[in-house]
């Protein structure tokens, strides 16, 4: 097993369950932008940052029945929800892992709804820009979530927040 699966599978431990795909995508992200060492490459994509190759790995987990994925059917939409099996965690048990303690970190992220991380995980996406710049860029490719300045402020303190954690 490569370390980057196992990497996932103690975050999966620490999460316990995680609801919605775009939600994993983002705290993910966020997790390795504030220096969780997560090796996925991400690009940007319609809902914010996007990695196949997380992708691909949740799906290889899923398949060797280490990660539990069960999809619920909300009508018009379809939601997953993710957690560790018995298995994955036997198999923890015997393969370490390198993933740093960030249970509050990924605690704080769990408790966060889609759309919020969504933002965050955009912000984050652009963070080499000014500050004005980056609320500037969010609202420009992001315009359909119309996103207020009262979400955007949350979402700067929500990033201090984070930061605290190094």
């Amino acid at each position: 097993m490569l370390l980057n699966h196992a990497r996932l599978m103690r975050f999966f431990v620490e999460a316990q369950d995680i609801v919605g795909r775009k939600k994993l995508q983002k705290m993910i992200y966020i997790l390795k932008k504030t220096g969780v060492p997560f090796n996925e490459k991400f690009a940007f994509h319609f809902y914010g940052p996007y990695s196949e190759e997380l992708t691909l790995r949740i799906e290889e987990l899923c398949n060797l029945g280490f990660i539990i994925e069960e999809k619920q059917d909300k009508g018009h939409y379809s939601q997953y929800h993710y957690r560790i099996s018995q298995a994955g965690q036997q198999f923890l048990e015997q393969a370490p892992d390198d993933l740093p303690n960030c249970k509050e970190q990924i605690e704080l992220l769990n408790n966060q709804r889609s759309r919020f991380l969504e933002l965050v995980a955009t912000m984050l996406f652009f963070e080499d820009l000014p500050r004005h710049e980056v609320e500037k860029k969010v609202q420009e490719v992001k315009a359909s979530a119309n996103y207020s300045e009262e979400e955007l402020k949350e979402a700067w303190q929500f990033l201090d927040q984070l930061q605290q954690f190094h």
